[in-house]
């Protein structure tokens, strides 16, 4: 089992979208395929056409960091593509048996208890398979939608792609599916054989077009900072900026959301965390409830210090 057919599709697909004149060269006639000639990102790069061709076949034993950084220059890679390009080379040709599949991680309690002190903006932690791990109050109230899928852990691909509700509270839809997708395919190249990832990915590919299509176009992305518009069924349209920041143990990211003081948003989310502390409440007054709900940890249940 290796990738080396994920390197040969990426550079394959990152060369596709270049024209000559936006990588600086002259016109050469008329081309059957668009975008770069293996001849053109080797000249670019600095390379023997064999070399960069034996690289794109996927044969990229021996390829130095310095070679792959001339290539990831001339194909105009961003950080999220070349740490891609880099992590599909590490992991390419090798010869270790498929991981077995593992139970989804759960969050240390201290970190739920810093969710927990978290309380004037939604936070939450999710793993690379996007996941959502655990949240505070505000956190599972802004993500109400998707936790009503009733799935265990809770998957934000398989709402955006399976949930006929997804495009109502996501306002993007097309940028959250990309985004989404884009994601899950960085985290595929990190680690080819995370049997749970694949299955995930197989999962979707089979059940929605839309997921494919994205699938084959090789994009992959940072989800480090960004934004996020929603249209929440309690208090309506939501502009909300986040910020991730990675969590103790391997894997794990720490999103918190804000808004802009003195927008809209910003009253609402305040609604929004009143509404959240209204219903903790109740949910505290039935210890049922809260020990046994189909959601875990997202629903109020402590947090466990076993990590898998």
């Amino acid at each position: 089992m290796d990738n080396r057919a994920e390197i040969r599709e990426f550079l394959m697909s990152r060369r596709a979208r270049i024209s000559p004149a936006e990588a600086g060269l002259p016109p050469a006639g008329r081309r059957r395929v668009p975008g770069l000639r293996r001849v053109e990102v080797a000249m670019l790069a600095g390379v023997s056409v064999e070399y960069y061709s034996r690289l794109e076949r996927g044969d990229a034993a021996g390829v130095s960091e310095g070679i792959l950084d001339a290539v990831a220059g001339a194909l105009r890679l961003d950080d999220a593509e070349r740490r891609h390009l880099l992590d599909l080379v590490r992991t390419s040709g090798a010869t270790r048996a498929p991981r077995r599949r593992t139970p989804v991680p759960v969050v240390r309690s201290t970190v739920q208890h810093v969710l927990d002190a978290i309380t004037g903006a939604p936070a939450v932690v999710h793993d690379g398979r996007l996941n959502h791990l655990a949240g505070n109050a505000l956190g599972r109230a802004l993500f109400s939608p998707f936790l009503a899928m009733g799935d265990e852990p809770p998957n934000s691909a398989r709402f955006t792609f399976l949930d006929p509700g997804a495009p109502d509270f996501l306002r993007d839809w097309d940028k959250a599916a990309d985004d989404t997708v884009a994601i899950l395919r960085a985290e595929a190249g990190r680690d080819p054989y995370d049997r749970n990832l694949s299955d995930l990915v197989g999962e979707l590919s089979t059940r929605s077009e839309e997921f494919r299509t994205r699938w084959a176009s090789h994009d992959v992305r940072l989800h480090a900072t960004g934004t996020k518009r929603l249209h929440h069924p309690v208090v309506g349209d939501l502009d909300l900026s986040y910020e991730s920041f990675p969590a103790p143990d391997h894997g794990q990211t720490l999103l918190i959301y804000v808004a802009e003081p003195g927008t809209p948003s910003y009253d609402a989310l305040r609604v929004l965390a009143s509404y959240a502390a209204t219903d903790q409440h109740s949910a505290a007054r039935d210890s049922t409830a809260t020990s046994r709900s189909p959601n875990g940890l997202w629903a109020g249940a402590p947090a466990s210090d076993t990590v898998e």
